[in-house]
C-alpha cells in the first residue's frame, strides 16, 4: 500500500514538473512572439545620389589609375584582358597602392577571400603591418602577400585529396576580380588549391571553364566575323530568400541547425490567395532591403531589383548581369551581407531551398549569355542574315550541349537541399529540357525542312536567307514564358532555372560553360573537316545546323513540365529523370563527363572524384544532422508536450466521470477518449520510428566507403524524416496551442 502511494506521488510530481516545464517553454514561445510584435523598422540613411557612393569600397580600375604607377596599372589590365603574368616588382607596386587606398578607407586588416567546397566563403584576417630592418612597425603590404598565401587546407573539404595531417594549401590572387573592403578588412578574391595543385574551391574550375568557352566561342565566331577575338560569359543571378523574425527563428532549433523546418503543420492561409507576390513590401523588410542595397552598391554590386516572392515572407533581389566570375563573387558576397544585415534588423535570412513544407521554396535563376568584344550578344537576333546565322549557330549548339549533357547539368545543381524543391510544383522538374518558345521552335523546324541534304539550289539559298532575315522580328514578348522549364530561352539569354538558392553559382556555371565549349569545338571540328574537303563554308554550316536541329527535338519542350504526361513523354524521348540526389551527383563520374572535363583542362580525374566525394559527404552529413535534430526535438519537445496534453485530457475525463452519470459521461467523454488514444498511438509511433532511425544511422555510420554510406543515408535514414514529421504535424493539430513549444507556420510565415 505504501509503495502504491509512493508510486502515485512520483507520477504526480513528474506530471506537475512536466506541466510546469512545458508551460515555461510555451511561455518562451509566446515571449518570442511578443518580442517580434515590438519590432519597429530601423531607419536607414541612403545618400541621395547613387553616383556619390557606388563602388567606393572597391579597388576598381578607376582607383587603380589613381593609386598605381602607370606600369603597374598596365600590368593589371593586361593580366585581366590577356592573361599575362605579373612579376614581383609590379606586384609590390600594386600591393603598396592597394594598401594606401585601403587604409584611407579605414581598413586595418586584409584577407585572402576564397570559396571552398563547404558552400561558404572563407577568410583569415591579417593586420596590415610589418617590421622594418630595425624592428620598427611599418604599415605596409607586400606583393608576396598579395599574390599568394598559405591557409590551413586540412579543415576544408578535399574529397580525399589531402589527409588531415597534410595541412598545406595555397590561395592565389584572382586578378580579374577586384579587391574590396568589408567593415575594416581588405578582401582579395583568390583561388584555393592543394599543395599538390588540385583545385579545392569553386572559383578555379569556373575560371578554367570560362577560358575554355572563350576560346571555343571565338573559334566559331571567326566563321562569321574575323574581328572577334574574345567572348565573355555573362551571368545575372536572381536570389530568392526568406526573412524570419530573429526571436521566432531562435525558438526553432531545426531552423537554427538545419536551415529548414523539420516539422510544422501548414498554416490555414499561406500562398493560396497569391496575394504576396509583388505586393507592397512591409516597412521592416524595406528597411532591410534598403541597407542591403546600400552596402551592395558600395561594393560595386549592381543590385537593381527587389520584390516580394510567391510564398509569405519570401523575397528576391537581382542585379544587372556581369562577367560570370565577377557575378559569382558578388553573389557569394551578397549572401554573406544578407546574413550580417538581417541580424541588425532582427531578422534571420533563410537561404535553404525548402525551409517550409507546402509553400514555394527558393531558387537562384542563372541568366547566362555569351558576348563578343565587338559588342554582339550571341543569343540576340541581328538585323541581317549573316548576324542571324551566328545567332542560330549558338542557339542550336547550346541545344545540342544541353541534350548531350543533361545528366551533368542536373548533377551541377543537385544537393540534399535542392532535391526537396525540384519538381515541387514551383520549380523545374528533375527532367532537363529546353524551352525556346513556339516562335523560335517553329522557325527552327521550318529551317530544317528548307535545307536539303544535298547541295542547296539557288532557290533554297534565297528562301533560307529570307527566313533568317526575319529573325529580328523575335522580340522579348513574342512568346509566353514557361516557369516549369529548367533551361529556358528568354529573349537574349538562357535562364538556368534549376539552380538552388543556397548554391554557389560556380558549380552550375562551370558545367554549363564547359558543355557549351565542348559542343562548339565539336561543331568547329566538323566544319573544318568539310571545308578542308573543298565544300562551301555556308553550305556546310547550314547542313550541320539542320542535322542538329532535328537531333535536338527531344530536348525541346514547350508544355507543362509538372504534368505526369510529360514524365511519360520524356521517357519516350530518351530524356533521363533522376530524382535521387546521390544518383544525380554520381553522373559526374560518367566516362563522358570525365572526358569532357579532362580534355578541356577544367578538372582532372582526381579533382572530379574528389568533388563527388565532397558532395556525397555533404549530403550524408546534412541528412545526419537533420536526423539528429528531428530525433532530439521529437523526444525532448514533441513527445513530452503531447503527453502533458494527454494527461490534461485524462484529468478532464476523470472530472467528467465524477460529475455526470454514466450515459452523459460516455457521450461527453467520447471525443476526449478518442483524442487520448490518438495521441498515445502517435507518441508510440514517433518513439518507435526515432529509435529505428537511430539504429539505421548507426548502421550507416559504420560504413567506411562514402558512396555506400551516402546511399544508405539516402534510402534507409532519410525516409524517416518525413514519416516522423507526419505524426508530429498531426499532433500539432490537436495539442493545446498554449503548451506547444515551437513557433508554428502561421507565426513564422506571417511575422513581418
Amino acid at each position: 500500500m505504501v509503495f502504491i502511494r509512493f508510486y502515485r506521488y512520483i507520477c504526480l510530481t513528474v506530471f506537475v514538473n512536466l506541466t510546469l516545464l512545458y508551460t515555461l517553454m510555451s511561455k518562451l514561445r509566446f515571449a518570442a512572439l511578443q518580442e517580434f510584435a515590438a519590432r519597429t523598422p530601423l531607419h536607414v540613411d541612403i545618400p541621395s545620389k547613387l553616383s556619390e557612393y557606388y563602388g567606393i569600397n572597391v579597388f576598381d580600375r578607376k582607383k587603380m589609375q589613381a593609386y598605381l604607377p602607370e606600369e603597374a596599372y598596365k600590368a593589371v589590365r593586361e593580366a585581366v584582358e590577356d592573361g599575362t603574368q605579373i612579376n614581383r616588382k609590379v606586384a609590390d607596386q600594386i600591393a603598396n597602392g592597394m594598401c594606401r587606398w585601403a587604409k584611407e578607407r579605414g581598413a586595418t586588416h586584409y584577407t585572402h577571400w576564397f570559396q571552398p567546397l563547404n558552400d561558404a566563403t572563407a577568410e583569415k584576417h591579417e593586420r596590415l603591418f610589418d617590421f622594418g630592418e630595425n624592428g620598427e612597425v611599418l604599415e605596409r603590404f607586400s606583393g608576396k602577400l598579395l599574390i599568394q598565401q598559405e591557409p590551413d587546407a586540412s579543415s576544408f573539404p578535399s574529397g580525399g585529396i589531402r589527409n588531415t595531417f597534410e595541412a598545406r594549401g595555397y590561395t592565389a590572387w584572382d586578378v580579374s576580380s577586384p579587391a574590396f573592403i568589408v567593415d575594416e578588412t581588405l578582401c582579395i578574391p583568390t583561388i584555393f588549391i592543394a599543395y599538390t595543385g588540385e583545385a579545392l574551391d569553386y572559383k578555379t574550375p569556373l575560371l578554367r571553364a570560362l577560358s575554355s568557352v572563350d576560346k571555343a566561342a571565338v573559334r566559331v565566331c571567326q566563321y562569321f566575323d574575323k574581328e572577334v577575338t574574345k567572348v565573355t560569359a555573362n551571368l545575372g543571378w536572381e536570389q530568392e530568400y526568406f526573412l524570419i523574425d530573429k526571436a521566432l527563428f531562435d525558438a526553432r532549433p531545426d531552423l537554427c541547425l538545419t536551415g529548414r523546418t523539420l516539422m510544422g503543420h501548414a498554416s490555414a492561409k499561406d500562398q493560396q490567395l497569391e496575394d504576396h507576390y509583388f505586393a507592397a513590401i512591409p516597412p521592416r523588410v524595406m528597411a532591410f532591403m534598403s541597407e542591403l542595397e546600400l552596402e551592395c552598391h558600395k561594393l560595386g554590386i549592381p543590385v537593381k531589383t527587389r520584390h516580394n516572392e510567391v510564398a509569405p515572407n519570401q523575397f528576391e533581389c537581382a542585379p544587372i548581369f556581369e562577367e560570370a566570375n565577377l557575378a559569382n563573387d558578388h553573389n557569394q558576397l551578397v549572401m554573406d551581407l544578407m546574413k550580417h544585415i538581417a541580424r541588425k534588423h532582427n531578422f534571420a535570412v533563410l537561404l535553404h531551398e525548402k525551409p517550409f513544407a507546402g509553400v514555394n521554396g527558393s531558387g537562384k535563376h542563372n541568366n547566362w549569355s555569351l558576348c563578343t568584344d565587338t559588342g554582339v550578344n550571341l543569343f540576340s537576333p541581328a538585323k541581317n542574315p549573316k548576324g542571324n546565322m551566328l545567332f542560330l549557330t549558338y542557339i542550336v549548339n547550346t541545344l545540342m550541349a544541353v541534350q548531350n549533357h543533361q545528366d551533368l547539368l542536373r548533377a551541377s545543381i543537385m544537393s540534399a537541399e535542392n532535391s526537396h524543391r525540384l519538381g515541387a510544383n514551383e520549380a523545374p522538374p528533375a527532367i532537363v529540357s529546353v524551352f525556346l518558345g513556339s516562335y523560335l521552335t517553329n522557325m527552327l523546324d521550318n529551317l530544317a525542312e528548307k535545307v536539303s541534304d544535298s547541295r542547296m539550289s539557288p532557290e533554297e539559298k534565297t528562301a533560307l536567307k529570307l527566313g533568317i532575315a526575319r529573325i529580328p522580328d523575335i522580340v522579348l514578348d513574342s512568346t509566353d514564358r514557361n516557369r516549369t522549364s529548367p533551361f529556358a530561352f528568354t529573349g537574349n539569354r538562357f535562364e538556368f532555372r534549376a539552380v538552388g538558392s543556397s548554391a554557389n553559382c560556380g558549380a552550375a556555371m562551370t558545367v554549363l560553360n564547359a558543355v557549351v565549349a565542348d559542343q562548339l569545338n565539336r561543331f568547329a571540328d566538323e566544319v573544318d573537316v568539310q571545308i578542308a574537303k573543298g565544300k562551301n563554308k555556308d553550305e556546310v554550316i547550314f547542313q550541320i545546323l539542320k542535322r542538329m536541329i532535328i537531333e535536338t527535338r527531344p530536348i525541346r519542350f514547350e508544355g507543362d513540365g509538372y504534368s505526369p504526361e510529360w514524365v511519360e513523354e520524356a521517357a519516350k524521348r530518351g530524356l533521363t529523370n533522376i530524382t535521387s540526389a546521390p544518383d544525380a551527383i554520381e553522373k559526374y563520374l560518367d566516362k563522358k563527363a570525365v572526358e569532357l572535363f579532362t580534355k578541356q583542362g577544367i578538372l582532372s580525374e582526381t579533382e572530379i572524384h574528389s568533388r563527388v566525394e565532397v558532395e556525397f559527404e555533404k549530403f550524408t552529413k546534412k541528412i545526419q544532422i537533420e536526423a539528429r535534430v528531428l530525433g532530439d526535438l521529437a523526444i525532448n519537445h514533441i513527445v513530452p508536450t503531447a503527453i502533458a496534453y494527454q494527461n490534461r485530457l485524462i484529468e478532464n475525463i476523470r472530472g467528467l466521470k465524477e460529475v455526470f452519470d454514466k450515459d452523459e459521461f460516455e457521450a461527453l467523454a467520447a471525443d476526449n477518449k478518442s483524442l487520448v488514444r490518438e495521441i498515445g498511438e502517435r507518441v508510440v509511433a514517433i518513439k518507435t520510428m526515432v529509435h529505428e532511425m537511430i539504429e539505421a544511422r548507426k548502421v550507416a555510420n559504420n560504413i567506411e566507403d562514402m558512396h555506400t554510406k551516402t546511399y544508405e543515408y539516402s534510402t534507409k535514414v532519410r525516409p524517416y524524416l518525413d514519416q516522423i514529421r507526419y505524426h508530429i504535424d498531426k499532433l500539432e493539430e490537436v495539442v493545446d496551442d498554449e503548451i506547444w513549444t515551437l513557433p508554428k507556420y502561421r507565426e513564422l510565415l506571417f511575422a513581418k
